[in-house]
């Protein structure tokens, strides 16, 4: 018994004396990790919609960790809507948000991943939602951290408040002091600095709309000759107190011959705000005001320089799939569609992501590209937003629609000259021969069904061209394809309007109720033609601002319910004659 307690005094005085030599080890190995942090650069960018784009440009010293961790103040997470991390070679390297910050609470952290060879200067960027910014009666107020917290203390902290142009800051009030600058720094910041800060500045109406855009398609067409012509449309939803006249709209720094429109086709005003080597910005005014929790729809058409082949049948499209945003788009679609014949080669959908796809069908195929959470950051690497799309053509199928439609027109005209030299039939139904009895003329069964069928190919065949005019007026057509296509349509409607005058003559010199249906007919027809007039000065009107919304509006529907009128007369007229040959 007196031997274990011996052996048991033995070991707790070993103990007592080991153990605060394992303590200082501990400690002195969780103070070394093999890097320091030697500067942070943070530049908070404030942009158009109210967006904010915190940057950090790290320089690390020391030996380069497998992982990098920093946070934010939890009370802007609700608010982080994407981040990005690359290092100096602009290696996009992996983050992963949402994490705890070691042991240390009231932080949302950000763990960055360096994989082996990664430069000592890494970039970090995070984007938060304009929900930070509160505008009041006489300035704005901007919700930011004033430093971001970090593992390690950092030797240099940096910091900028850059705003739009035209706004001008009145000061900065964070933990450590207040500022009465957009900048300032500080020296040895400690571990897990939690700072919240507010910035105050004061922006004249037009240099800052706080607006969400929560989404922006874009079409780009290339034509058989390699012109590209691309429409960008916008859904925007005004998120301020005060309503918006004008808008800022950013397009590549090569597009020309632009053209705004509203969401129901009206031109809009617009003006060359800023060019600048990275950013085209245009200026366009709103038809009408967009109040506050509104929403409206923008679209802009504009041409691109020609995609040259770099060999016979080949071609190559080096595409900026998104320009330099100063706003932030939730979702963005790209629609890219070569001439009619062409293949996609490259690039394949899996070397561009499950976000894509490539649609193919007889003559047609058309590359869509989708991403979520587009703003001037996707600039920032270039290798990641550079998109080249490689496509086989040949330029015989230019020749493949008129000369189809002329293998048509012949078929047509060869049909047409079958059914006027065929041998009348002389047996005929009883009532045709009681009309041919009043009007002593050889009308048949065959005579009625040719001019209905007649009368509504041309009635197809007008509603055709009336398609083909508002597609050349909107420039999604050649204007070379668009004279082909227009002067066969007129042919074709020349030819059935001269065979309908024919046989509606036999009809009406054949008396009795053919005489009263194409007389109604007639009416009809003249009705639809007037609809038609009126409905194109309503639009000259409108587009020139001669009237208002609500005048257009409803003289709209006046003239669509003439227009339905008028159109289910005819329809019904062409059914009695139908009946008649039962």
């Amino acid at each position: 018994m007196k031997k274990l307690a011996v052996a048991l005094t033995l070991i707790v005085i070993s103990i007592a004396l080991f153990l605060p030599f394992s303590f200082k080890n501990q400690a002195a190995n969780a103070q070394t990790s093999g890097y320091g942090i030697q500067s942070v650069d943070q530049k908070v960018q404030v942009l158009y919609s109210g967006h904010v784009v915190i940057t950090e440009n790290i320089v690390l010293s020391g030996q380069i960790p497998s992982t990098f961790a920093l946070g934010l103040p939890y009370k802007y997470a609700s608010s982080v809507l994407e981040a990005l991390a690359y290092d100096s070679n602009s290696k996009i390297l992996p983050v992963t948000l949402g994490v705890q910050l070691q042991d240390q609470s009231g932080f949302y952290g950000a763990v960055v991943t360096l994989p082996s060879g990664t430069s000592s200067s890494i970039t970090v960027i995070f984007v938060l939602s304009n929900a930070v910014l509160t505008p009041t009666s006489t300035n704005y107020k901007l919700d930011f951290p004033a430093y971001l917290g970090f593992t390690q203390v950092v030797d240099s902290y940096a910091v900028s408040v850059i705003l739009p142009d035209g706004p001008i800051m009145v000061g900065i009030e964070k933990t450590d002091g207040v500022v009465n600058a957009s900048n300032y720094q500080n020296q040895n910041v400690a571990a897990f600095t939690y700072s919240p800060a507010i910035a105050t500045f004061t922006a004249s109406t037009g240099y800052l709309e706080k607006v969400n855009m929560p989404t922006l398609n874009r079409q780009i067409n290339i034509s058989p000759s390699g012109a590209l012509s691309c429409t960008d449309t916008y859904r925007i939803s005004n998120s301020q107190p005060t309503s918006i006249t004008n808008f800022l709209i950013n397009i590549p720094v090569n597009a020309s011959n632009v053209v705004a429109r509203d969401q129901f086709g009206k031109v809009l005003p617009t003006n060359v705000k800023q060019t600048t080597s990275i950013a085209f910005v245009q200026n366009v005014t709103l038809a009408v005001p967009m109040d506050a929790g509104q929403s409206t729809t923008l679209s802009l058409d504009y041409t691109l320089p020609s995609v040259s082949p770099v060999q016979p049948g080949k071609y190559v499209l080096n595409l900026d799939l998104f320009a330099y945003f100063d706003y932030y788009v939730d979702s963005a679609t790209v629609t890219i569609t070569p001439p009619e014949g062409a293949t996609i080669v490259s690039p394949t959908v899996s070397e561009i992501g499950l976000s894509s796809e490539v649609a193919r069908n007889v003559f047609q195929e058309t590359m869509t590209i989708k991403r979520q959470g587009i703003s001037f950051v996707d600039s920032l690497v270039p290798a990641e937003d550079i998109l080249s799309v490689t496509f086989n053509y040949n330029s015989l199928w230019i020749a493949f629609r008129p000369t189809s439609w002329m293998w048509a027109i012949a078929a047509i005209g060869l049909l047409i000259v079958a059914l006027l030299t065929r041998p009348k039939t002389k047996a005929a139904p009883a009532k045709i021969v009681t009309a041919k009895a009043v009007s002593g003329l050889a009308l048949s069964p065959e005579h009625i069904r040719d001019f209905a069928e007649t009368f509504e190919e041309k009635s197809r065949v007008t509603q055709e061209l009336r398609a083909l005019e508002a597609r050349a007026q909107h420039g999604r057509i050649p204007r070379r394809r668009y004279k082909v296509q227009r002067k066969t349509l007129e042919l074709r409607l020349t030819t059935l309007s001269n065979r309908i005058a024919h046989l509606k003559e036999v009809l009406r010199r054949s008396g009795g109720s053919y005489a009263d249906i194409v007389k109604q007919l007639e009416a009809a027809d003249v009705e639809l033609n007037e609809v038609q007039l009126s409905l194109q000065n309503l639009e000259v009107r409108h587009e020139a601002g001669e009237i208002s919304l609500e005048l257009y509006k409803r003289q709209l529907t006046d003239i669509e319910r003439r227009k339905e009128k008028a159109e289910a007369t005819i329809k019904g007229l062409l059914l009695r004659l139908r009946g008649e040959i039962r």
